[in-house]
């Protein structure tokens, strides 16, 4: 059975509601939550960005919920200083936590001033982490002299099993690469077949029977034009594609890009619709990739109307 996640998203919202957001869809009826993790919003419109780490384990405490978080190691996050945190919430909530890595964008892995590095460089530099990722998880003291430098590190508060580390990707290319080292995937929703193209790549590179864990973005308010303004207001930067969403470094940069978008294009990204049942139906799409859970990002700001339309029409699919 899927089940459906609510994504906490901390360039959108205080920390401290957050908090109360997420205990809100537990007790709607969602069944598990991720989390994002920003130094910087997407949008100045947005004007938040959270430490996600700090957050993730009063969130835990509040709630029942397992728990995903996407992180980019190697940058703004040293290797060991990342195991560190995952293998501190592991401890204290076993078996609740999973950890996404990805290979991050400038937004938010720029800010050390550390050259910037073209799309396999970091894909090279993932891999490496990941390496020191599970040596660090399994209780070894681990040198590593490569992209990434680590001298004599050991953690000593350990989860009783390792924390799963999953791939992040957005293409069946990135899909492939993460199934050769990744305990599961977490990929975008959006067109069916494009999910599916990613899904499949997983699977049939070394991701087979592995779990994977869709974000899919949404806007939905009673009335359809209130949708699709919450969606231009603060999803329209985000949604720029190609190279510039990696590499584009300030909100405000996002800002100027953003205003080309056009709603034609927006709809590609986030599914917009003040109609339940279009959403369900989208959920039921995706959940005959047979995901292990969709995690559902209402992208406006109107975060209690949509969990209380989502307890009635989205929290359970067949």
């Amino acid at each position: 059975m899927t089940l459906i996640g609510y994504h906490a998203s901390h360039e959108q919202f205080p920390p401290s509601e957050l908090l109360r957001l997420v205990s809100d869809a537990e007790q709607a009826g969602f069944g598990c939550a991720k989390s994002s993790d920003h130094f910087h919003p997407w949008s100045e419109r947005q004007g938040q960005s959270g430490f996600a780490w700090s957050w993730l384990g009063a969130a835990m405490q509040a709630t029942n919920f397992d728990f995903g978080i996407i992180s980019a190691p190697g940058y703004r996050y040293h290797p060991a200083v990342l195991a560190q945190a995952a293998a501190t919430i592991g401890e204290m909530f076993p078996g609740r936590l999973w950890l996404s890595l990805g290979t991050g964008e400038a937004i938010n892995e720029a800010i050390t001033g550390e050259y910037w590095p073209e799309k396999a460089e970091r894909n090279a530099r993932l891999r490496e982490c990941v390496d020191i990722f599970r040596a660090l998880f399994d209780g070894e003291t681990v040198t590593h002299r490569g992209r990434v430098t680590v001298v004599e590190a050991k953690l000593y508060s350990r989860p009783p099993h390792p924390v799963p580390i999953y791939g992040a990707a957005v293409t069946s290319a990135t899909a492939a690469f993460c199934a050769t080292w990744a305990d599961g995937l977490l990929t975008t929703g959006g067109d069916i077949e494009t999910v599916r193209g990613v899904v499949d790549a997983f699977r049939d590179n070394g991701g087979e029977g592995k779990p994977v864990h869709i974000q899919h973005a949404l806007s939905w308010a009673p009335e359809g034009e209130q949708a699709i303004e919450e969606a231009l207001h603060q999803w329209s930067a985000p949604s720029v594609g190609g190279d510039a969403a990696w590499d584009l470094r300030r909100p405000c940069d996002f800002d100027t890009v953003g205003k080309m978008v056009t709603l034609e294009h927006l709809r590609k990204c986030v599914a917009i619709s003040s109609d339940p049942a279009r959403h369900r139906a989208d959920l039921e799409a995706l959940a005959t990739l047979s995901p292990a859970a969709i995690h559902l990002h209402c992208v406006g700001r109107n975060q209690k109307a949509f969990i209380e339309m989502a307890a009635k029409h989205l929290v359970r699919i067949s």
